[in-house]
């Protein structure tokens, strides 16, 4: 894991996002203050002034002696190390299928792009093969929001075990799957401890990573005991990982040769783009965006890791930025008290209120709010004072939240289909509820961003796409009639967050039923169109 000096700013790739110049000072510009880089993925770390490197922010004109950068797969062809010229009917399907496909390599790679300098240099720096450049395209689709039916989250399809063997922390705020540098430094760890588990085979060592060190070492020992080879393709495997390896080869012999296969990659230059920043404590990413010039989904982006509205408590503190904004995002920090890099709320203890209640009106943790307000159990008194961690701009506004993303991924159509919600009871599982309304349990998992073996929680509320013939059979005609059309007048002090809210109805279903701009300002008078279930109705 790499180390952070304090004010460091750690160069990557984001080749994908637009750059801005940094903010210049109104006054007298004073002498160019030493920023100390440490640039990923390569072994030195210098001093020097942003005159001394133009570049570092590739927004900047060359200079008339400034030599382009190789670009990512020049140095992709250089540092691999597989046996490319392999060829047998499996690479040869998974190959047909990129060839046929090359609108979807066109879309991994724009994905991609943020992380490719990153990855491929710290490859480079362990002397590993540079063909694990394109395994989170077999993995993730590069997607570090990606999770998948076996519980595997970002870039590197991490399962909660193996993450903690390798320090990824998972907590309410923080993914550590999905953080590019722990992940990428985890997996690649991970990987280096396989191919020496499988004396330097890489084929073995990457079918042990899709499959689990145990299960091709057994496989290895069964066909030695019978006298057979025990090389990777002699192996009886699941299809999934007999395919997995055939995969990286086919694509990996593409992105040597993509003439010979009528591929065209847009050409990346191998040049750092995104910064760490050492943020020393928490901070709200909506701010954080505006201090750095940049979107909060570009943010979102470069810090898939952070589940909330601002970073973990208890750290990593370490935020990315384009690096063409690394300088001008330390200088706004440097001028935020600590005090004022997350708000705050007072909110008195009425009678009747728990902590469950509380946590849940405020959309954080029951443990979250025991731990910032020094509670050690949950009894509370009516009068007191708790203070509550709030983000600094509406909930929506995070788009890439986990549960923007979750509302999202709920609130998508499917067509055919009707849309219900079903509040989880005592002892119900994803199973259970799939079969009483008569849907597949791997589509009522994806369609509320789970796993089919991931637990449910008792009052959980979960999306079901399913028939008209379905709901009528499933549903009591006491649930049947509880949902109401109404019409609500705002008021004074009313925002569409706060009426959806209210009546427990998303954002994106109070647009969709009165065609209104969520950007703008509701007006108190203003009448809304609402469907609501009367047993939720405030």
């Amino acid at each position: 894991m790499f180390r952070l000096a304090p004010l460091s700013v750690a160069a990557m790739l984001l080749a994908a996002c637009a750059t801005q110049p940094a903010v210049e000072p109104e006054t007298a510009p004073a002498p160019a203050p030493k920023i100390q880089k440490t640039v990923l993925g390569q072994r030195s770390i210098a001093s020097v002034t942003p005159e001394e490197e133009p570049s570092a922010h590739p927004n900047l004109p060359l200079q008339d002696d400034e030599v382009l950068a190789p670009s990512v797969w020049e140095r992709f062809r250089q540092h691999a190390k597989l046996d490319l010229s392999l060829d047998n009917a499996a690479i040869r399907a998974e190959r047909n299928f990129y060839q046929n496909n090359p609108d979807y390599i066109e879309r991994v790679l724009t994905r991609a792009e943020p992380y490719l300098h990153y990855v491929q240099s710290e490859i480079e720096k362990r002397g590993m093969p540079s063909e694990l450049l394109l395994l989170p395209i077999v993995e993730s689709a590069y997607d570090p929001f990606a999770y998948s039916h076996g519980r595997a989250a970002g870039l590197w399809q991490f399962i909660p075990g193996t993450a903690r063997n390798f320090g990824l922390k998972q907590t309410w705020w923080y993914e550590g799957r999905r953080d590019v540098v722990a992940s990428t430094e985890a997996a690649l760890r991970y990987l280096d401890i396989l191919q020496k588990q499988f004396d330097g085979d890489w084929l073995l060592a990457l079918a042990a990573y899709n499959a689990g060190e145990g299960t091709v070492g057994r496989a290895v020992a069964a066909n030695k005991r019978q006298g057979k080879p025990a090389d990777f393709w002699s192996l009886k495997l699941r299809n999934e990982t007999s395919a997995y390896v055939p995969k990286l080869i086919a694509i990996s012999q593409i992105f040597m040769e993509p003439e010979r296969y009528n591929i065209t990659l847009r050409e990346v230059p191998f040049e750092p783009y995104f910064a760490a920043v050492d943020i020393k404590s928490q901070l709200d990413l909506a701010q954080a965006a505006t201090m750095a010039g940049i979107s909060i989904e570009e943010l979102y982006k470069l810090n898939p890791a952070f589940n909330r509205w601002a970073t973990d408590p208890a750290g990593p503190h370490r935020l990315l930025v384009p690096v063409a904004q690394a300088e001008q995002f330390q200088l706004e920090l440097d001028n935020i008290p600590a005090g004022q890099r997350v708000q705050w709320d007072r909110y008195t203890i009425r009678s009747g209120d728990t902590v469950s209640t509380i946590a849940r009106k405020f959309h954080i943790t029951p443990e979250l709010l025991k731990s910032v307000n020094g509670m050690t159990n949950n009894n509370l008194r009516a009068g007191a004072t708790l203070m509550i961690p709030q983000s600094n701009q509406p909930l929506q506004h995070y788009a890439l939240s986990a549960d923007q993303r979750l509302q999202t991924k709920q609130n998508r159509p499917v067509s055919g289909r009707q849309k219900i919600m079903h509040t989880v009871g005592a002892g119900e599982t994803l199973w259970s509820i799939s079969r009483k309304y008569k849907v597949d349990m791997k589509q009522l998992a994806g369609w509320n961003g789970m796993a089919p073996r991931d637990s449910l929680a008792q009052g959980k509320q979960l999306v079901v796409w399913t028939n008209g013939a379905a709901v009528a059979k499933t549903i009591s005609p006491l649930e049947s009639n509880r949902m109401r059309k109404i019409k609500y007048r705002a008021r004074s002090g009313d925002s569409y967050a706060g009426i959806a809210s209210k009546f427990k109805v998303s954002l994106n279903e109070l647009k969709r039923w009165n065609n209104v701009d969520l950007k703008k300002y509701l007006q108190p008078g203003d009448m809304l169109t609402l469907y609501v279930d009367v047993a939720n109705a405030p």
